[in-house]
């Protein structure tokens, strides 16, 4: 199973399509405000988002339907990460609903080796989040700072740190 990439491996006009969806119910909306804090009632209220709002129900929270993106994105994209280095955009293009599935993908707009380390390299992406309907919901771009396979291969490979299993240790 791919779980990122190292520099070499991102193409300028790629397009990486993560898999699968996720249909957001209100109980991952809702927990996901009362973690952030964030208590605006027109992601709590369904009577107040009903009477008050022009969508007339609960709309789920923003910045939760960016990361659920954004992980969507991980194995394809960012798995082999040194750094995350910047979100240089982020739009909300239409409302997410309890019971709407997301689904996102990913296009690689650059790549440029670094200056001052020659095993690793900046890759400019981005992400694309749509609904079952196929509405774009969110878009946003970053900065990836990835290795390069030599460094990769340098610090133990695919699974750094991953213990070897042993035979006959049993707690």
């Amino acid at each position: 199973m791919r779980f990122g990439r190292t520099f070499e491996e991102f193409e300028v006009g790629a397009v990486y399509r993560h898999w699968p969806g996720k249909t957001v119910t209100e109980y991952d909306d809702h927990l996901f405000c009362l973690l952030t804090m964030n208590h605006h009632p027109l992601h709590l209220d369904a009577h107040y988002a009903a009477g008050t709002t022009d969508f007339g129900r609960n709309v789920v929270v923003g910045n939760y339907v960016y990361s659920l993106l954004l992980g969507m994105s991980v194995a394809d994209v960012s798995g082999k990460a040194i750094a995350n280095l910047e979100v240089e955009s982020l739009r909300h293009v239409a409302p997410t609903f309890h019971g709407d599935t997301l689904y996102g993908e990913t296009t690689v707009l650059g790549k440029t080796p670094s200056r001052s380390k020659d095993d690793r390299g900046v890759v400019h992406v981005e992400t694309r989040g749509h609904n079952q309907d196929g509405t774009l919901v969110c878009v946003f771009r970053r900065k990836v700072l990835v290795p390069t396979e030599s460094h990769v291969r340098e610090r133990g490979g695919e699974q750094p740190g991953r213990p070897e299993p042993r035979e006959g240790t049993e707690r």
